[in-house]
């Protein structure tokens, strides 16, 4: 396939993505994507479910549906899953998909539910209420909750073998809303906050799950609002034991890109593998490139880079010469419900349209997550970062916090419309080659 690149796209530079290191010390660690619904628990006295919709009484049905997703707990005895069946179907209410979670005291029921959109969430936990439910919990479901649980869980495995990097995501998506946190063994060298290392079968305790990181840390899971249950904890636990029989793995395919001077590059994924190449960048960039990449002073550059490159926290693509040199980054971190973008490209690459074509491969990638946005912390002064983001063509946001400028690009359905995400912008392009390993 043959791209040209436009005047404008050249100057696309990539010569930081400033503020990691301001906005290290303001966040907890990176995670992955949460795709939050928007529902939140309520205290145990209230059903759960929008406060702001009325009631809605058995009427005429409209024909339009909404899905939920919902779970509750019931006695483990002879006829309570019938009763809480009856009174569902009595409210008009549709069950899709049922998932058992046996406890010592019972049993908690998860439905996937098609209702009457005029049927409103807290009609659904009154009726299971009165049908002899408890801690009820219910939010907006979409057409991705209808595949089968036995399916889903086959299909995170899969993606999970194929690249290191999957593993947050797809506890994410097997657990839900939640926060995932990959923490060392150990106090790192330089200070940090470590943690003691968890058994071999990982800990389980109400909200919060710990599990065996592969390399030796200890993989941290969160959801404040609603306890694991047995079943959840087993299947987590069996992706984490998958990934650490597997080992280190990232996809080996790459492209070969020519730029319009005539010059190979090759784009590919890069992990802790390619650790000593970064740094041998970094030693090559001048110290207003490193400092515009993460403000502070540029001898701290070389720590970052164990985290930036780790699968555990993101992805990462590097830009390769036909020789063999690194010269370029883009990183996709995982930061709790929001998803950080970060490019450093080496001074003598730089104005070539690289960092447009990281940035481009780093948001499509955000989107394939399930990302609802991603944001760039840089400087004001920094014109091609700005002009990069610019030239997504997507909706931005801009904001100065900390004495940085914070740009976020809205990754929504409607923004990533009509064709997007990634085959480059249409006034940049590359001649392109697929390399398969």
């Amino acid at each position: 396939m043959t791209r040209k690149v436009s005047d404008v796209t050249r100057t696309l530079t990539a010569r930081a993505t400033a503020g990691f290191h301001s906005w290290w010390s303001r966040r907890h660690g990176h995670a992955p994507p949460t795709g939050d619904t928007g529902a939140r628990p309520l205290p145990t006295t209230q059903q759960a479910g929008p406060s702001d919709q009325p009631t809605v009484t058995a009427g005429p049905v409209s024909g339009e549906s909404t899905l939920w997703r919902m779970r509750t707990t019931v006695k483990d005895e002879p006829g309570s899953l019938a009763a809480l069946c009856a009174a569902l179907a009595g409210a008009r209410v549709d069950i899709l998909s049922l998932q058992t979670h046996p406890l010592a005291d019972g049993t908690v029921d998860e439905f996937l539910l098609r209702a009457p959109a005029e049927l409103a969430a807290g009609d659904v936990t009154r009726a299971v209420a009165l049908a002899g439910g408890a801690d009820t919990w219910i939010e907006r479901a979409d057409a991705h909750d209808l595949v089968d649980a036995p399916t889903r869980v086959l299909g995170l495995a899969a993606r999970t073998a194929l690249d290191a990097a999957e593993l947050p995501l797809a506890l994410r998506q097997l657990l839900g809303r939640c926060t995932i946190r990959s923490l060392p063994a150990a106090a790192p060298a330089g200070g940090g906050r470590g943690t003691e290392a968890v058994p071999v079968e990982g800990v389980l305790e109400d909200t919060v799950m710990r599990l065996r990181a592969p390399e030796g840390g200890v993989i941290t899971v969160e959801r404040p609002y609603l306890p694991f249950t047995p079943t959840e904890f087993a299947r987590a636990r069996a992706l984490v034991e998958l990934d650490a029989r597997l080992g280190p793995r990232v996809p080996r395919a790459q492209d070969v890109l020519t730029l319009p001077e005539g010059k190979d590059i090759t784009v590919r994924r890069a992990d802790t593998g390619d650790l000593e190449a970064a740094k041998a960048m970094h030693e090559r960039c001048s110290a207003r490139t490193l400092g515009m990449r993460y403000h502070g002073p540029v001898g701290d550059a070389d720590r970052y880079l164990g985290h930036l490159l780790s699968p555990r926290f993101g992805r990462t693509l590097a830009v390769q010469t036909a020789s063999g040199r690194i010269v370029g980054l883009g990183h996709l971190l995982w930061d709790g419900d929001e998803t950080e973008v970060a490019l450093l490209v080496e001074d003598a690459w730089q104005r070539r349209g690289i960092g447009g074509e990281l940035l481009g491969r780093l948001v499509a990638m955000a989107v394939e997550a399930g990302c609802a946005s991603v944001y760039a912390v840089t400087q004001s002064s920094n014109t091609g970062m700005v002009a990069a983001m610019r030239g997504l063509g997507l909706p931005l946001d801009y904001q100065i916090e900390e004495g940085t400028l914070v740009i976020t690009a809205r990754l929504d359905a409607a923004s990533v419309a009509s064709g997007w995400p990634y085959e480059g912008p249409q006034e940049r392009e590359f001649e392109e080659r697929i390399v398969r390993d």
